[in-house]
């Protein structure tokens, strides 16, 4: 990930469209999707055998075709038209689409910036000042002022960039050559439907290169169905006013997200000796009360509240923080499908009201791998029988799993945590070639 908010939300974008097809908000920290390189053209269907080969669409035939579907929907055609009038195939949004971002920085590299002092400083100010806003929001969809304020801080730097492209254009450009043309299809037509809406004009509908819109970054689909008009003006404007902000991303993460009023998110806590390190991964719940029993505590040394299920989380492998992760977490995930950004947001909601900072020290002598280094680890994996999914450079769960499974047959801790010293190992064991 890079330093810089404009990077950091490309990579969030690009981990949202590798997310299983997600329609939530498309930096993730952090994945993307294959590496397949998109079309040059699309094809229309053919009537004919081999001597009739599908015909190829000019944009404007294509854009012909979507202002009959848009019209169909009943979007009226003076705002298809406005839309269209000048619309742009953009280059450098097909680049950052087929591209796979390095995603270098280890997961506290990523909190340093994210949760940095001076981001905390500024959440606390941003609370204060809509105090009364905040609290009237919060009560009403029950998602605390902290975690809507991590929102906004950690997806525009609250405010100060959401970026400044054209919807339109990139969605255009996204549905006519992307490799995900239907998805980016239905992106645009939401976006038309907004527009015909007025909910924002033309000039304003600007955004991420992928169509993340506003100051806590929706994606079209998402804003038809969760934004709202807070401050009562007639539009939902979640670039330009805060009551809309605020209130769209608290029915979001409400209702779209599921979030449970009254609940943490989770905690650090501190595993015992002989901890079975292969449990450690968010996709395995179970009863706080199994956690207890197997010795977790507090880092507090507080006893654990015994509600729900919850799972453990080692980011930084048995050498670094560990997280007890309850039902929010996810719905902290539902926004944005990486770890990595849902402990952002987490962290400094906690932060912003007090507390949060992380006791257990972080393995920052363990360098990031290489994307090619991670591609090499996931074949060398497969050598060995180990599944670790797509050879996609993503270190998830199906490849933590895997190195799991190589850890226990060369009598490592089995904590999933991808290193260059596992890479030697397994090069060690899989010969010059993968």
């Amino acid at each position: 990930m890079s330093n810089s908010p404009r990077q950091g939300r490309r990579d969030r974008w690009s981990a949202r469209l590798a997310g299983a097809g997600l329609s939530l908000l498309l930096l993730g920290a952090c994945a993307s999707s294959g590496s397949a390189t998109p079309p040059d053209t699309l094809s229309a269907d053919s009537t004919g055998g081999a001597e009739n080969p599908a015909r190829v669409l000019s944009l404007a035939e294509w854009l012909g075709e979507v202002r009959a579907e848009a019209l169909h929907l009943g979007i009226r055609g003076q705002t298809i038209d406005t839309a269209f009038a000048n619309v742009r195939i953009l280059d450098r949004v097909l680049e950052l689409d087929s591209s796979q971002p390095e995603f270098s920085r280890q997961v506290w590299n990523y909190l340093d910036s994210a949760v940095s002092d001076d981001r905390v400083q500024q959440g606390r100010a941003r609370i204060a000042a809509s105090r009364e806003l905040l609290t009237r929001v919060s009560n009403e969809y029950g998602v605390p002022a902290e975690i809507l304020v991590a929102f906004w801080g950690v997806e525009s730097d609250y405010g100060h960039d959401y970026g400044n492209w054209s919807v339109i254009d990139a969605l255009v450009t996204l549905a006519y050559k992307s490799r995900r043309p239907a998805f980016f299809r239905g992106e645009l037509l939401a976006a038309l439907r907004i527009l015909d809406n007025g909910d924002i004009p033309l000039e304003q509908l600007r955004g991420s290169w992928a169509g993340a819109m506003g100051q806590t970054q929706f994606i079209p689909t998402i804003f038809l169905k969760h934004a709202v008009d807070y401050d009562g003006n007639g539009r939902r404007d979640i670039w330009n006013s805060l009551p809309d902000v605020f209130a769209s991303t608290a029915h979001f993460v409400k209702n779209g997200n599921g979030w449970r009023t009254g609940e943490s998110w989770g905690e650090e806590v501190r595993v015992p000796a002989g901890f079975a390190w292969d449990q450690a991964e968010y996709t395995i719940q179970k009863p706080v009360a199994e956690w207890v029993a197997l010795g977790l505590r507090s880092i507090s040394g507080a006893p654990l509240a015994d509600t729900g299920l919850a799972s453990v989380l080692a980011p930084g492998g048995h050498n670094g923080p560990v997280f007890l992760l309850r039902e929010n977490f996810r719905a902290i995930m539902r926004y944005n499908p990486s770890t990595s950004y849902a402990l952002a947001v987490a962290l400094l909601a906690d932060r912003m009201a007090g507390h949060g900072q992380i006791v257990a020290p972080w393995p920052r002598q363990e360098e990031a791998l290489s994307r090619s280094e991670r591609i090499e680890l996931q074949e060398r994996l497969a050598t060995l029988g180990l599944n670790s999914g797509k050879t996609d450079a993503l270190i998830g769960p199906n490849t933590r799993t895997a190195i799991r499974g190589f850890q226990k047959t060369i009598g490592d801790v089995p904590d999933g945590f991808a290193t260059k010293r596992l890479l030697s190992k397994l090069r060690a064991q899989t010969g010059g070639h993968a």
